[in-house]
């Protein structure tokens, strides 16, 4: 069997005559005729009922030609794949970014990147760190923006930029009115956090731990939206990424005095992936995005 034998299957189905389906395939009558024999013959089954005016598709093959045309389509699918692999700058990427970092920077640089790569479709994934770098180790995406370090031997990265954190605290706070606010600062204070498995979390903790604050333990949110909330209703106060930066009442942001906290971000990769010309490339104008020459 070959696809030439299922494209002359489907085109007779369709045409239920074999005149018809040899032109569509562009080949001559017999030849058509004959190959369609010899598929019968290794498969063991009739597949059309012929006559001197119409052909009849049996039974057994229907379900064939359903199973063909789906043959057929991967067939054409993977010519697609190809197609676009040709030009690495065409076809589709699938890459990811982590919750605290996704809804704020993407925004950002996914506008612009369209502009630069016309002919790329990026497609957005957004999950935890240790989620994404297992969809990468498998190959369900390309890439994903992360924080680094990533101790992982299978990928590899294109450092992006640095991201500040500020210090998001109730207005009425008596540290407010600051200008900036200096790590000791905080060093008896208990900070909202995220649960476990966001990198934030981790970041923020490496914080506490350098200036010895404390994490509040009665409260841990899902996302860094409902830590905000906590701040404006005036539960506490929380290390807020620069990106992720919104003004909101009831909420005041201090810079940190140098050197302040900060993430690295990165987009990693598979050591192995053929598309790393490209994946080097968004990286390239994801930095001259982010900081402009």
């Amino acid at each position: 069997m070959n696809i030439r034998d299922f494209t002359y299957l489907v085109a007779v189905a369709e045409k239920r005559h074999f005149g018809r389906a040899a032109e569509l395939c562009h080949v001559s009558q017999p030849a058509l005729s004959m190959q369609l024999k010899k598929l019968e013959d290794i498969l063991g089954v009739k597949l059309f009922e012929r006559t001197n005016k119409s052909v009849m598709i049996t039974e057994a093959g229907r379900h064939i030609v359903e199973r063909a045309r789906v043959i057929l389509q991967e067939v054409e699918n993977i010519r697609e794949i190809a197609a676009g692999f040709s030009d690495p700058f065409s076809g589709r990427i699938l890459f990811g970014a982590f919750p605290t970092l996704a809804p704020y920077l993407l925004p950002k640089i996914i506008p612009a990147l369209h502009k630069f790569y016309p002919n790329l479709s990026l497609y957005l994934v957004e999950e935890k760190t240790e989620v994404l770098v297992e969809k990468i180790k498998t190959g369900v995406i390309e890439a994903a923006l992360l924080a680094m370090p990533v101790e992982e031997d299978l990928l590899d990265h294109e450092s992006l930029f640095s991201e500040k954190f500020l210090l998001a605290l109730p207005a009425g706070h008596p540290l407010a009115s600051r200008p900036q606010i200096k790590l000791e600062d905080i060093r008896h204070e208990s900070l909202l956090l995220l649960e476990e498995g966001h990198c934030l979390r981790t970041q923020a903790l490496e914080v506490c731990t350098l200036v010895g604050a404390q994490e509040n333990t009665e409260f841990r949110a899902t996302s860094l939206e409902t830590l905000r909330q906590m701040v404006a209703t005036n539960v506490g106060m929380t290390l807020i990424p620069e990106f992720a930066v919104r003004e909101q009442e009831g909420i005041v942001y201090l810079p940190f005095a140098e050197p302040a906290p900060a993430r690295t971000i990165a987009l990693y990769y598979r050591k192995t992936t053929v598309r790393r010309d490209v994946l080097v490339g968004i990286a390239n104008h994801i930095r001259e995005l982010i900081i402009p020459s």
